[in-house]
C-alpha cells in the first residue's frame, strides 16, 4: 500500500518505489496467472500489510527463512513491469521476484523476524472495482524467544490476544432537529435507527464486544462529530444505521454502503448527497466541516480502511440474506462519498429498509423485524476478521 495509516489517527502519507530483481529462465509459459501489483502499508497495532494482486485466484504457499517472508505462487511468471510500492514504517526492506520453474517466488526481506502467519492474518479478497484478486498478509515483529514460545505453545499467545474485546461503534443516524426520512404513516427514521441501535448494543455487549453509541437519545449530532467519536473511542468497526426513501414507493429492501470518492451508481450518489446534507440543518460550522473533511482525505487516502470496510460490508450483506432479510435490487454493496464514514475506522452505512414503502415502514416499526435486523448485524460482526 502507499500510505502509513492507523485507526487511532492520521499519520501521514509516504510512498516509495523500489527495484525488483528477477531471475527468469528462458522458457515459454502457457496462459497462466499474472502478477498485477505489490504494495505494503502500516496497519493498526503496528502491523505491516503486504498485498499481492493477481489476475486469477492464486494457489500459494508461505515459508519463513530468517528475516524473510516468501510467497510461492503456482503457475505464474515473473513480471518486470510490476514495480512494488513500499510505504514507510513497514517491516519490509526489499522485495524480489524469483522464477522457479512454473512458480513465482516473491521474497520479502524483513527488518525484523516474524512468526509463522496464522489463518487470521491472511485474507484472499475477491475482485472488486479496479482490483483483481488480492492476497493480503499482515504481520508484526516478533522476537526469537516469542517465536519459540509460539511454536511450543501451539499459538497460545495469539489465542490470548484474540480474547481482547473489539470495540464496535454504533451510529444511529440523524436525531434531534433532523428526523431523517419520514414514512407515509409518520414513522421517523431517527426513531427506528435509535431503537435498532439500542438493541444492537445490548446483543453485542452480551456477545463479548465493547460497544459505544454515538447517540443514546434524540440528539442532533454533526456528521464530523460521529466520525471523531469513533476515533476518540478507538473503534475497530463503525456501523452507521439508517432507513432509506425512494421516489418509487414500490422499492424496498436493505442496502449497504462503504466510503468511496466516486459513487458506484447515480442512486448511491444521491443518497450520499442527501445524508451529507444533514449537517446543513445547523448551518454554523458547515464550512469548517467541509475543510476538515478535505484535510482528512488528503492525509489518509483511505486505501487500507476501504479494503477492511469492503470485507465487512460484503459479510454483512451475506448475513442479511442468510437471515432472510429482503435486499434492495442491485448490487449487494455500493459505494459513495458518505461524510460519516470518513475516518480511520473501517465501517459501513446500513440502510435497513425503505420508509417510503408502506409495507416496509410497518416492518421497520415492528419489534420482531428489528430483532431480525439486529441478529443479522450481530452475525456479521462475529464473522468479521478483526485481526487483519
Amino acid at each position: 500500500m502507499t500510505m502509513k495509516i492507523s485507526r487511532r489517527g492520521f499519520l501521514g502519507v509516504s510512498t516509495f518505489a523500489f527495484s525488483v530483481t528477477m531471475i527468469a529462465p528462458r522458457v515459454a509459459f502457457a496462459a497462466r496467472n499474472a502478477l498485477r501489483s505489490m504494495r505494503t502499508g502500516v496497519q493498526p497495532g503496528n502491523k505491516t500489510r503486504l498485498v499481492i494482486e493477481t489476475s486469477t485466484r492464486p494457489s500459494y504457499s508461505l515459508s519463513y527463512p530468517e528475516k524473510q517472508l516468501v510467497v510461492d505462487i503456482a503457475n505464474m511468471a515473473a513480471n518486470s513491469s510490476v514495480v512494488a510500492k513500499l510505504a514507510s514504517g513497514t517491516l519490509v526492506a526489499d522485495v524480489k521476484q524469483v522464477q522457479s520453474g512454473d512458480h513465482l517466488r516473491i521474497v520479502a526481506t524483513l527488518r525484523k523476524p516474524i512468526a509463522e502467519l496464522q489463518k487470521s492474518q491472511i485474507m484472499l479478497l475477491e475482485p472488486n472495482g479496479d482490483n483483481d484478486y488480492r492476497l493480503v498478509l499482515d504481520f508484526s515483529p516478533t522476537s526469537a524467544e516469542k517465536i519459540a514460545a509460539a511454536v511450543t505453545s501451539g499459538g497460545a499467545t495469539q489465542n490470548k490476544t484474540a480474547q481482547n474485546k473489539n470495540i464496535i461503534i454504533i451510529d444511529p443516524g440523524h436525531g434531534g432537529k433532523d428526523p431523517g426520512c419520514i414514512g407515509k404513516n409518520g414513522t421517523r427514521e431517527k426513531d427506528v435507527v435509535l431503537s435498532v441501535g439500542r438493541k444492537l448494543k445490548a446483543k453485542l455487549d452480551a456477545a463479548g464486544f465493547k460497544t459505544y453509541m454515538t447517540r443514546t437519545n434524540d440528539t442532533y449530532l454533526k456528521l464530523v462529530s460521529r466520525a471523531e467519536f469513533a476515533e476518540t473511542h478507538k473503534g475497530d468497526l463503525f456501523i452507521s444505521l439508517h432507513a432509506n426513501a425512494n421516489p418509487s414507493r414500490t422499492v424496498k429492501g436493505f442496502s449497504i454502503y462503504t466510503l468511496s470518492e466516486k459513487a458506484s451508481d447515480e442512486e448511491a450518489k444521491k443518497l450520499a448527497e442527501s445524508e451529507n446534507a444533514a449537517d446543513k440543518i445547523g448551518v454554523d460550522g458547515f464550512t469548517e466541516f467541509e475543510r476538515d473533511i478535505r484535510a482528512a482525505l488528503s492525509s489518509l487516502q483511505q486505501h487500507a480502511v476501504a479494503e477492511m470496510s469492503e470485507e465487512y460490508a460484503n459479510g454483512c450483506a451475506r448475513a442479511f440474506r442468510s437471515n432472510k432479510v429482503e435486499a434492495q435490487p442491485g448490487p449487494g454493496v455500493r459505494h459513495a462519498p458518505f461524510a460519516v464514514l470518513r475516518s480511520t475506522v473501517p465501517g459501513a452505512l446500513i440502510e435497513l429498509g425503505h420508509l417510503s414503502n408502506a409495507g416496509e415502514e410497518r416492518l421497520l416499526k415492528s419489534p420482531d423485524h428489528q430483532d431480525k435486523l439486529v441478529a443479522a448485524i450481530v452475525r456479521s460482526v462475529k464473522n468479521y476478521n478483526f485481526d487483519v
